[in-house]
């Protein structure tokens, strides 16, 4: 089963952040919200930080956060193992990606849910 970290998960049904974590879920991923301050998102426990991820590797990791928050777990995405990570729109500003790169990170730009072949718009808040 694939893996994926959804850094800034959400309870919010209506934010992406959500919408992700039910894409992924429906699409057969193993799925790890990360929100520091929920416990629980979608009936799956919340972790704080990617670091708290009891996985040494993971598949997949998708970034929803703003330029600041996101310049901020750059390093943290970089001590593990990932394939991809994926900035979504408005997580990928200029200084974000290219910190990304220099971390050595594999970026990819764009929408992660479309990528599984699911819209946002189709999944009810």
């Amino acid at each position: 089963m694939p893996t994926i970290a959804i850094i800034g998960a959400s309870a919010d049904r209506s934010k992406f952040g959500n919408k992700a974590v039910r894409a992924y879920m429906q699409t057969g991923y193993k799925v790890y919200p990360v929100n520091p301050r929920e416990k629980e998102i979608e009936q799956l426990p919340a972790y704080r930080s990617i670091t708290d991820i009891p996985l040494e590797s993971l598949d997949r990791v998708s970034v929803y956060l703003p330029a600041g928050p996101a310049l901020a777990v750059i390093e943290e995405i970089a001590k593990k193992k990932v394939g991809e990570v994926w900035f979504n729109p408005g997580a990928d500003s200029p200084a974000v990606l290219e910190r990304a790169r220099a971390a050595g990170l594999n970026v990819v730009v764009g929408c992660s849910i479309v990528d599984l072949g699911i819209y946002p718009e189709e999944l009810p808040a």
